[in-house]
């Protein structure tokens, strides 16, 4: 069944808002994760109807039918809050997969699944951060950026692998869905895409994510699904950013702090910044309190880095962000339990990777599904 086929009356979706709102980076990954991501979009539009309600005076507003994501943002980690499973039941499946009793390990979208993703837990300081963070930001102020012209298209290629809780036979244990590649193209407005994903495509040729949507709507641009266009008019001066985003994601995440710092980790990964904004995130980021480094990081091609990292108390789980030691280039991201938890009545031990990305290519090409190798 393709992702974009579920609906939702708006009736059910608005029951659920505040809850989301409070734990929205929390879903699972996956197929679901297209549910995760619409609602959100829903939830954005929602408060702005609401925001421009108490503005005006106006009354007997009506919610909008429901609509489309504007794109696929990254899967995140696969932890699922046990308050957010019951609650959403009616939107997306809990953290879990269950699967036949042959113990076939195969997801109804095609990647495969097998043991959990472990790692070495990298020792973390809080010195030296805003060295490192200078250092980053100057490498990407200096490394080749073009502008994006309309009529050409972002591409961003990356791998990742999750983990989650898997139930066989009302039997529930750890595993991880093997490591693929997704590939996604994106209009400097927002407005046209594709994105190929085996994790939320039935096909292999992928599927539209141009706008508007089979109803009609295409949402707004914001900060937790930019566009280029969006991006470029993003304040550069980092105490205003950082401002703009603890009050765009206020109730959003376990804590203002750590849903700050996802937020900007969202922006480095899957989107392009425009060269003048770089710096600005780096240094926003340094802001944040609970920032710390790590000595060694492993993205998911296996490359070794360091990390620019931040530990969420409530799910005991550590995102970070995974830079080349010499050019200080960005590799990619991975999202490590560092204190025990139980999930689904399931051990989810210090040293778990509960999602891991690697970007292999992020470019400007002059056409939709164009890759690198195909241009020029």
């Amino acid at each position: 069944m393709n992702a974009n086929t579920s609906r939702q009356h708006p009736a059910e979706w608005d029951q659920e808002a505040q809850l989301l709102s409070q734990t929205a980076r929390d879903l699972p990954t996956g197929r679901h994760q297209f549910h995760k991501e619409r609602l959100m979009a829903q939830i954005h539009e929602q408060v702005q109807r609401e925001e421009r309600t108490a503005t005006t005076g106006a009354t007997g507003m009506t919610a909008a039918a429901p609509q489309k994501a504007r794109r696929f943002r990254l899967p995140r980690p696969a932890i699922t809050l046990p308050a957010m499973a019951a609650a959403l039941s009616a939107v997306v499946i809990a953290g879990v997969v269950t699967v036949g009793g042959d113990g076939s390990g195969v997801r109804d979208s095609g990647v495969a699944t097998g043991p959990a993703l472990t790692t070495d837990v990298g020792t973390a300081s809080t010195k030296g951060v805003p060295q490192l963070l200078d250092q980053i930001s100057l490498a990407a102020a200096e490394g080749d950026h073009p502008t994006v012209k309309p009529g050409q298209y972002i591409y961003i290629e990356s791998v990742l692998a999750d983990t989650f809780v898997k139930t066989v036979d009302d039997k529930s244990s750890l595993a991880s869905h093997e490591l693929h590649r997704r590939q996604i193209w994106e209009s400097p407005d927002g407005v046209k895409g594709w994105l190929i994903d085996p994790a939320v495509n039935d096909s292999p040729e992928g599927e539209t994510l141009t706008l508007p949507d089979e109803q009609g709507n295409t949402p707004k641009a914001h900060l937790g699904s930019p566009s280029y266009d969006y991006l470029t008019k993003l304040t550069t001066d980092p105490d205003e950013l950082l401002a703009k985003i603890y009050k765009e994601t206020k109730g959003q995440g376990n804590t203002p702090d750590q849903q700050a710092f996802a937020t900007i980790g969202d922006l480095l990964a899957e989107s392009y910044p425009p060269a003048e904004l770089y710096p600005a995130l780096f240094e926003a980021a340094a802001k944040i309190p609970g920032v710390v480094v790590v000595d060694d990081a492993v993205d998911a091609a296996g490359r070794h880095g360091v990390a620019v990292a931040r530990l969420d108390d409530t799910s005991g789980q550590r995102e970070e962000w995974i830079f080349d030691k010499k050019t200080h280039v960005y590799l990619g991201a991975r999202n490590v339990q560092v204190k025990q938890l139980k999930e689904e009545g399931v051990l989810i031990k210090p040293g778990t990777v509960n999602f891991t990305m690697a970007i292999k290519n992020r470019v400007v090409v002059d056409g939709m599904k164009q890759t690198p190798s195909q241009a020029g």
